[in-house]
Order: C-alpha cells, then structure tokens, then sequence
C-alpha cells in the first residue's frame, strides 16, 4: 500500500465580529440563520502500489503503470450547528457501500460529525480502480481485487474527511462563475433520427448533434484572515476522460488542471472538483479534429510523436486555470466574514424506468448470445479484450431481466439528494450521470443566485432526455438506465422545490 503520509490539512474559520465591513447574505429572512462559519481542507492519496482493475469499459484493463495520483480531497463546513463535507474522489463512480462504509467509519474518527452530511462524488475518470468484485469473474495473480481496494479506500477517504473537519481555523469565502471549455455533447444523430454515441460525422447521413453543452464553470473559494485563497471548488459539466482507455492509474485532465492552477496561484492551495450534470458529455471533440489538433501544435503541447490525448488534457487543464484566473481577482472583491448556511439532506423515490417485455426479450437474446460467444472464447486468459467484453456485456444485458423483475415489487428507485445554501448559492447533488438537459432546468429555475449541480454522489446509471431515449444508443436505451425521463423530471422538481424551501 502507498505510505500513510497526508497532504497537510488546512483549516479555516469564520467567526462572528472577525473583522469590519463584514457582508451578510441578502433577503435572508428568518432562514437560515447567519453566525459564524468553521472551515477545514484536507486531502489523501488513494493511488494503490500493485496493478487493478480500471473502471470503465466493458472490457477488463489492468493497470501497468501510475501516470499520477488518484486522490481524494475534502472541504468541511460548519456555521451553528450547521455541517457539511464535500468530498471529491478520483473515482468513476461511489458505490452506496463504499459511501456507508466511509461514513461508518467516521463514527469513530469525528463523532461530533453527522456522517449523513458527508457526500463524495466522483470526476468520473476512467483510469481509477474499481471497487465492485462482481465486475469480473478474475482478475489474475498479482493484481489488487476491487474489495481490497475498496478497503484501502475507506480507510483514507475517512482519514481525509477526519482531517479536514479536525482542522477548522479563521477565514472567509467567495464564489463567482467563468467559462472554459471542456466538455462536448457527445451523441450523434442521423438523418433517419437513430442516435449514437461518438462515431464518424463525416458521413452523407450525419445530421446533428444531439444535445446542448455547458461551458460554465461555477468556483467556490476559501481565504484565511488575511484574505490570502487557500483553497476551492471548481465544478464543470465534463466527466475526465480524455485517456478513458489508458491502461495507467490517472485523474486524467483533473491532474494537469489542479497542477496549472497551484503553479499560478500556490502550490499549497487546495482544488476540489465536482462533475456538473454531464450524462451525455464528454471532453473528446465529435468534428473539426484535425484543426483543434494543428492548433495544439502550433501551442507547442504536442511535439513530435507526442500523445495528442495528453496533449488535449494539457490544454484543459490551462483552461481551467484560465477560468480560475478571471475569476478569482473578481470573487475577491466580495469576500464575506459571515455565511449563512442551510443544509438539508432527503431521500427521494424516483420513478424507474419500466422495463417492458418486449425489451426482456431483447435483453434475453443478446445475453444468450454473450453466453454463446463466451464458450467459444473459453480457452483465452480471463482479462482477454473481447472474452471480458462479452462478459461485460452479458452482464449488462442481464440487469434489465433483473430490472424488469424488480419493477413489480419496487417501482421507485431512491436517491440521496443533498441541498446546501451558502449564502447565495447552493449546491444540489444527484447519485447518476444526469443528462445535461436536467442540469440546465435546475439551474435555470434555480432561486439561488448561483447554483452548483453535482452528479455522481452515488453509484452511478444514466438518466437520458426523452429526445435521447427517442434516439436510443448507448446511454439511453433500458440497460444503461435504472431511472428514464420520467425519472429525470421528478429529480428536477423536487431539487427546485428544495432549493425553493431554503430561499423564501
């Protein structure tokens, strides 16, 4: 395992009558109320020392190499009782286990800390372990199983949470918002309306691209009392994964971004990042690749036989730090010494995605012909490109006879959602890769001044748009969703009504 060494936390208070021209939320009301705000940073390296399994892909990759670190980096916040502990890991996804097992263990490590206040959400980066053993069958001698992982993982995870709500000192926040673009819509229609993700658009029956794209980035920042940034929030609506397929341990362009922004502004600030809805997004180009690519020779990041994918996560990664740039000198001007916070944390039953027969018979005849494809397949090794990806997708096929069975006795799908007001912002969490359409009406009918959309606070599965179930292809036909369009709305309107509640 690495070594037991953390990152140094670094802790922040607000108190009441720190300093003069002190700047309280407006129309407040009578909720919340406004005192004193407790703020701690920490972070921990979660990078195994032996070769797993990558998440992503339905095909096995063993990890050969580590490209840089996974990490996990938390912000505590407290204002009267109030509590709250966003966490971001370099994962794919957070299992529900994985979220109780961490919380379990903060019992113990912070039991003046409501374990149901902390929420992780993953960059959705494909070169991270698993943590699900069900995932395949073997992963072969020497290589770390996806429970041994897990366990590691807890057990930093909580240490990193731990550290940063034990690490609480004077300071003060600010927000705002830039732009950079990163993320891309990435399916395709066709002329006769069928829907795909990625493929060629140089072909007579390209028509359009499906969906919108947010170039919005949202920032939160932290100061200490001598107004000097220590660390922030930087939420965007791009899933990092631009080496998806690489078969080394990465954070993919969240790497080079957090690296850029401490070059500019500090090597001890601390950068957390959070995935806005972006269940149909992606940072890979769908058109114009060739003179995106000259362009980033002409900037001189690819030379020679240099890897253009590490090229395109080097240029994300400066515009991030562009975007950081622009702002923070602006959120500077408002800096605020008391905060009112409000955090509500609920459990909402969406409505599934019912699975009809005629897709169980579906379902059916491609895992029967996974089974087939297997048994001819069976004297290749286990982690075999295509013997792993009929496995995968047998699997994938035989959750929606699964599903269809669990729909009669279970027609809801619950969801952890998490509210918190900040002053004049708010963040809103949600478990899946949330389709941007949803993302957009929840901030467009948002009450807060600026709204914070975080996806991938649990075990993931994407909710489409009816347009994209219309389309159908991956990501939104029934074996990709536990929750449909249907689904989708009802997560809107109950995450703008809980907004609603916290802004009278």
């Amino acid at each position: 395992m690495p070594s037991d060494s953390v990152l140094t936390a670094f802790g922040l208070t607000l108190f009441a009558g720190l300093a003069t021209g002190v700047h309280k939320g407006e129309g407040m009301g009578d909720n919340p109320a406004t005192e004193c705000l407790h703020v701690g940073w920490a972070t921990q390296d979660v990078t195994p020392d032996q070769p797993v399994m990558l998440r992503g892909q339905f095909h096995v990759r063993i990890s050969e190499s580590v490209h840089d670190p996974i990490t996990v980096t938390a912000l505590a916040l407290e204002s009267k009782g109030e509590q709250c502990v966003m966490v971001s890991a370099d994962l794919a996804t957070i299992p529900e286990d994985l979220l109780a097992s961490v919380r379990r263990r903060l019992k113990s490590l912070a039991p003046d800390l409501a374990p149901e206040k902390v929420f992780i959400s993953a960059t959705h980066t494909h070169t991270a372990p698993t943590t699900i053993d069900a995932v395949w069958e073997d992963q072969g001698p020497g290589v770390m199983r996806p429970r041994e992982y897990a366990a590691f993982f807890v057990e930093r995870a909580a240490a990193c949470v731990s550290d940063a709500w034990h690490s609480r000192k004077p300071g003060a926040l600010s927000w705002g918002c830039g732009h950079a673009v990163v993320g891309y819509n990435r399916r395709q229609v066709k002329r006769d309306g069928a829907s795909q993700m990625y493929g060629d658009t140089s072909t007579d029956d390209f028509s359009h691209i499906e969906g919108y794209e947010d170039h919005g980035v949202d920032m939160l920042f932290t100061y200490d009392t001598d107004r000097k940034p220590t660390g922030m929030v930087v939420n965007l609506a791009c899933p990092s994964q631009v080496t998806e397929g690489a078969h080394f341990l990465s954070a993919d362009f969240w790497h080079e971004a957090r690296s850029e922004i401490r070059r500019r502004h500090g090597e001890g600030l601390f950068v957390l990042p959070q995935c806005s809805a972006a269940g149909d997004q992606s940072p890979h180009l769908m058109w114009k690749k060739r003179a995106e690519a000259r362009m980033l020779r002409l900037k001189g990041l690819i030379e020679g036989d240099a890897d253009l994918r590490m090229a395109e996560r080097a240029e994300i990664g400066n515009r991030i730090a562009s975007a950081v740039d622009e702002v923070l000198p602006l959120a500077a001007e408002d800096i605020r010494d008391e905060i009112a916070m409000k955090h509500v944390v609920r459990t909402l039953d969406l409505p599934r995605r019912l699975i009809t027969e005629a897709e169980v018979r579906d379902a059916e005849r491609e895992a029967e012909a996974c089974d087939e494809r297997l048994r001819a397949l069976a004297d290749r090794p286990p982690s075999d490109r295509e013997r792993s990806r009929c496995f995968g997708r047998r699997r994938w096929y035989r959750g929606v006879i699964e599903r269809y069975e669990l729909q009669k006795a279970e027609p809801t799908h619950p969801m952890e959602l998490h509210v918190v007001r900040i002053d004049d912002v708010v963040f809103v969490t949600n478990a899946f890769e949330l389709y941007l359409d949803f993302g957009i009406r929840i901030k467009a009918r948002s009450r807060a001044l600026q709204t914070f959309v975080v996806q991938l606070t649990g075990p993931g599965t994407y909710v489409p748009s009816d347009r994209s179930v219309g389309g159908s292809g991956y990501g939104s036909v029934p074996a990709s969703n536990h929750v449909g369009p249907k689904g989708g709305d009802a997560l809107v309107e109950e995450t703008v009504r809980s907004i609603g509640e916290l802004f009278p």
